[in-house]
């Protein structure tokens, strides 16, 4: 496994890649400890395509994904973010909706326990998933974090073309 750091206006992101893929991206944080495995190396190989866009998502020129994704999950958690993924850029749904797209109405628990192991968040946008009362909930890179998201997609979202009938 390759790893690095990007700096990134929330903050330095952890990435982990292979030939297969982008693997996790993590929120280096003092209180969660060191999460680098001792047979990851410190080398961009396998990260350039994923820092090139992650770099122009935060300057505001990106606003869809299109990278080689190695995410580890169970069948449902997959199928969570899948779901995810689908959610357009400067939108928020519920996690009752998550779970009524995913054809579960009954699974909102579940549904927020697979969008809080989601190991790529920003990619996989677990950011735009909100309390059906409209507030933020859980975030692995914390509240404030999550809120800079989701107005800086806000801010840099696409609007209509405007024209006269």
């Amino acid at each position: 496994m390759d790893y690095d750091y990007l700096d990134t206006p929330i903050g330095p992101l952890l990435l982990v890649a292979d030939e297969h893929g982008l693997r996790h991206i993590d929120f280096p944080r003092a209180d969660q400890g060191e999460r680098i495995k001792r047979d990851w190396r410190r080398d961009r190989r396998n990260l350039g395509a994923a820092i090139e866009q992650l770099e122009a998502y935060f300057d505001g020129r990106l606003h869809t994904f299109d990278l080689a994704l190695a995410a580890r999950g169970t069948e449902f958690r997959r199928c969570v973010w899948n779901e995810l993924a689908r959610i357009p850029y400067g939108e928020t749904i519920s996690y009752g909706e998550l779970a009524r797209r995913i054809g579960d109405p009954s699974a909102s628990r579940a549904v927020g326990a697979a969008n809080g192991a989601n190991p790529l968040p920003i990619i996989v946008p677990c950011h735009r998933v909100i309390g059906a009362n409209g507030k933020l909930t859980g975030f692995g890179g914390g509240l404030p974090t999550k809120q800079w998201l989701l107005e800086h997609e806000r801010r840099h979202a696409p609007r209509p073309a405007f024209a006269l009938s």
